[in-house]
């Protein structure tokens, strides 16, 4: 019993003692272990936000990086489509003005060519003179010799052909010497041969013939053709030949003769609207 006892008393002391040591320890190893839970937790968030900040900044960057590389893109883009825009218009302008160019090119010539058409319409009818045959006759023509003698030899046949008419009987539309002549029939005889105009057959178409230069009445030469109005029948229904002195050859009406008449009579002077020259240096054949 007394073993017994003594065991018991024995093993509750143990245990007391036991209690006693274990109770402050554990309390200074549960602190421990709290504060060192407590240090490790701040520490960690720290580092975990620095690892969470360095892996965003790491991620943002290439982003960033990838969005410069974008931007610049797009900003290359811009400025080639820019610049093509700009080619293209600059290409578009000078297209434009080349073809402007191109028709204003045109318009000259086509205006040109018709000025000149203009210009080169010769004389037709009373009081019309173009500006070539006022050239023509301002210029003085120079001849070669073979040329002038040509020239003096086609107005000496045309007035010798005119000459041996004369005394011939009137015949109206007459054109041979073997017949008579009429006025224009006359004229036609005289200068069919000779002259590379094509002569026409009545008076008032030589009149207006656009080849003939017109002539003023105190610049008359032998061989012009001068111009009535009689019958008052178009702008001329009669024709003669000037043959120099004042005077024309002419076959003037039915039941007269082909003669030489002055052309300072009363009579020839109210009824005169103008003369001709059908043959010049150029004409000659």
């Amino acid at each position: 019993m007394r073993l017994l006892i003594t065991l018991f008393v024995l093993l509750f002391t143990q245990l007391l003692l036991n209690l006693a040591h274990a109770s402050p320890q554990t309390n200074i190893a549960a602190e421990q272990k709290k504060s060192h839970v407590s240090q490790a937790k701040p520490d960690e968030r720290r580092k975990r936000k620095a690892l969470a900040r360095s892996s965003k900044k790491s991620k943002a960057e290439p982003v960033k990086e990838h969005a410069g590389k974008a931007t610049k893109a797009k900003e290359t883009k811009k400025n080639t489509t820019t610049t093509l825009v700009h080619h293209e218009r600059a290409e578009k302008k000078t297209a434009k003005a080349v073809t402007r160019k191109a028709e204003t090119k045109k318009q000259s010539r086509t205006l040109a060519k018709n000025e000149s058409k203009k210009n080169s319409k010769k004389a037709y009818g009373r009081h019309r003179e173009s500006k070539e045959t006022l050239a023509k006759n301002s210029k003085p023509i120079t001849l070669s010799a073979a040329h002038k003698k040509r020239y003096q030899h086609a107005q000496q046949t045309a007035m010798t052909k005119l000459m041996h008419q004369v005394g011939k009987p009137y015949r109206w539309g007459g054109t041979s010497p073997n017949t008579g002549f009429d006025c224009s029939g006359l004229v036609y005889y005289a200068y069919k041969d000779l002259i590379r105009i094509k002569m026409p057959r009545t008076a008032n178409e030589m009149y207006h013939l656009r080849d003939a230069a017109p002539v003023k009445r105190g610049e008359l030469e032998t061989g012009d053709l001068v111009f009535f109005r009689i019958n008052k029948r178009g702008a001329a229904d009669h024709v003669g030949v000037y043959v120099g002195n004042g005077k024309f050859i002419q076959s003037p009406r039915t039941g007269e003769e082909i003669k030489i008449t002055s052309l300072g009579e009363d009579y020839w002077q109210d009824h005169y609207v103008g003369a001709r020259r059908v043959m010049t240096p150029k004409t000659i054949r």
